[in-house]
């Protein structure tokens, strides 16, 4: 079970709301997400801006700037409830949209493949080494090609 959420604080999503809910509803169906069916997920989407998340960025990662977006998990099993998958998913659309205008790509196709890179990570995937790297990377590209997105690498 995927139960989702979405807040807004920032003056820069209300417009693009509907269109990212269309997006999330679309990808959160894709198989290769890995999503496990003996958990229950919470997605929370923060839609936020650079000023709010460049402080979350400075508290949980220790570096003093904005970012386009930063996924926190928390899993927590019980032998009575089952396993729960807590998860807040912060965009900035102000990093989104600086990102996707210098690589020369649609904003929503690179909101997009940052939601899919942000699913991976909830379900296991990381990246800090390249092996690691390559194995996500393949999975985004496969994943974002069936929504019909292409190679953002």
């Amino acid at each position: 079970m995927i139960v989702s959420r979405y807040y807004c604080n920032s003056n820069h999503w209300p417009r693009r709301i509907s269109k990212i809910k269309k997006i999330y509803n679309k990808t959160i169906k894709q198989k290769d997400l890995n999503f496990k069916k003996n958990y229950n997920y919470f997605l929370n989407l923060v839609l936020t801006n650079d000023k709010e998340i460049k402080k979350l960025n400075f508290k949980y990662n220790n570096k003093k700037k904005p970012t386009d977006v930063l996924t926190f998990v928390s899993k927590v099993k019980n032998k009575h409830l089952g396993k729960d998958a807590f998860c807040d998913i912060f965009f900035s659309a102000e990093t989104l949209l600086k990102d996707s205008k210098r690589n020369k790509i649609n904003f929503y196709d690179h909101f997009t493949h940052i939601f899919v890179h942000s699913c991976l990570h909830i379900n296991g995937f990381r990246h800090n080494k390249t092996k690691d790297f390559e194995i996500m990377k393949n999975l985004e590209i496969r994943i974002l090609k069936k929504l019909g997105i292409n190679k953002p690498y």
